[in-house]
């Protein structure tokens, strides 16, 4: 008779009560459910809304971030306002998910929710398969993250249809000034000069090789996993003229040619490579060096020391399957013990912060384009995924780092200026 009794209760309790009890109190949030409950005043700037108690029960099956994300994604939840406004305001769990003894409790009021209305994940979640890292489970995430659409990418990242960190020269410039600036950020710590041959690993859509060839008269050959990039970024470097000097093919960096280059770059690539891989990877990047050559490691860090591999469960269902970070004292270690001197180190956390504000804006602007083009829930994945990332960087949950080294002459020299410019190396 008691189990009646709590299941009874634990369906009648507001629900509006119960969520703001996990996400907080803030003044910018207000809770509002199907059950006619609401939390929170009625003038906060974001409005949460519960509309199924699907979504109810899929926090139960997934009390953290994973469940509200999926809950999300399936328009079981909706948001009224800004997401990035409402997401800051549940910031504690947005960037830590909810602390466990607060998922049993939440677990133990919402599980008649899940005995009625069980839902089955969202068809969108990625599934790879095979050995973790292997060639072909890391074709499976890649194609997963990035065969989306080449059109609702060039919605959502603009022109320069760039998908890494930018560097602004101040907060106002625009997001293609950005762009090019890190790009020529990369070059000047490569010292690109005409003649020189580049290797750009993790290449995307070609925009680095692009640069390299079309401003520094550099012959550059980018690598992706993705199909979809390679199509895309081939088709553009014909249609600049760049074909003389600039190829990107569709290739595994284990699998490059025989060949050495004058420099490597490597943007955005070593998060989906993986910790046990590491050393490999930047041995042969340094077997891909002449003596002299630089490589330039741009990629997310974590803070800290990771408890967990992987990252967080929305992100590694729905945005970077099989993603790991890692804390940049590991990345430099790594490189060192490969070979090279590390000459320069620089966090750009707060770049990918603006970075992504701007990607928000684009989809913003391109919405109905953008759904049209890949789906209400996909649209909505980015949506959340933009959001939540530029607040992690904002508060420092993640960070973006570029790493330089080289491949010193067998007589130890460097080949670098006493000071860089503007005293950078």
């Amino acid at each position: 008779m008691t189990g009646v009794l709590e299941q009874r209760q634990a369906t009648t309790e507001p629900v509006a009560g119960i969520l703001s009890r996990v996400v907080g109190g803030s003044p910018e949030l207000r809770i509002e459910a199907f059950d006619g409950s609401s939390s929170g005043p009625e003038d906060a700037p974001v409005t949460v809304r519960v509309a199924s108690p699907r979504a109810l029960a899929r926090l139960v099956s997934a009390p953290g971030t994973l469940g509200l994300a999926r809950a999300y994604v399936t328009e079981e939840i909706d948001v009224d306002g800004d997401l990035y406004t409402a997401l800051r305001a549940m910031a504690e769990v947005t960037l830590h998910s909810i602390p466990r003894r607060e998922q049993l409790w939440l677990a133990r009021r919402l599980l008649p929710y899940w005995r009625e209305h069980r839902p089955s994940p969202p068809e969108l979640e990625a599934r790879p398969r095979g050995l973790l890292h292997s060639k072909r489970r890391d074709s499976q995430a890649i194609s997963h993250h990035y065969d989306v659409s080449n059109r609702f990418y060039e919605f959502v990242l603009g022109e320069s249809m760039t998908y890494t960190c930018a560097t602004y020269p101040d907060a106002d410039a625009s997001l293609e000034t950005a762009q090019a600036t890190k790009y020529e950020l990369v070059a000047a710590k490569l010292d690109l000069k005409p003649g020189m041959r580049l290797l750009d690993v993790g290449c995307g859509w070609g925009g680095m090789v692009r640069h390299a060839a079309a401003e520094h008269g550099v012959q550059a050959l980018g690598v992706t996993l993705s199909r979809e990039q390679a199509s895309w970024a081939q088709a553009e470097i014909e249609r600049q003229g760049l074909g003389g000097l600039a190829e990107v093919r569709h290739l595994d960096y284990r699998d490059l040619p025989d060949g050495v280059f004058d420099a490597v770059s490597s943007i955005g690539l070593t998060e989906h490579i993986g910790k046990a891989n590491l050393d490999a990877y930047f041995r042969s990047m340094y077997a891909k060096l002449r003596p002299g050559g630089r490589m330039l490691n741009h990629c997310i860090t974590q803070p800290r020391k990771p408890d967990h591999r992987r990252t967080d469960p929305f992100i590694h269902r729905y945005v970077f399957p099989d993603g790991e970070l890692e804390p940049i004292g590991v990345l430099v270690t790594a490189m060192n013990q490969a070979g090279f001197e590390i000459r320069h180190s620089e966090n750009l956390r707060e770049h990918y912060a603006l970075t992504l504000r701007d990607w928000g804006a684009n989809l913003e602007r391109n919405w109905t384009d953008a759904v049209a083009e890949v789906g209400i829930g996909r649209a909505r994945v980015w949506r959340l995924y933009m959001a939540a990332c530029r607040l992690g960087f904002e508060l420092n949950n993640i960070q973006l780092h570029q790493v330089l080294g080289v491949k010193l002459h067998a007589d130890g020299t460097s080949g670098f200026p006493l000071r860089g410019e503007h005293g950078a190396y």
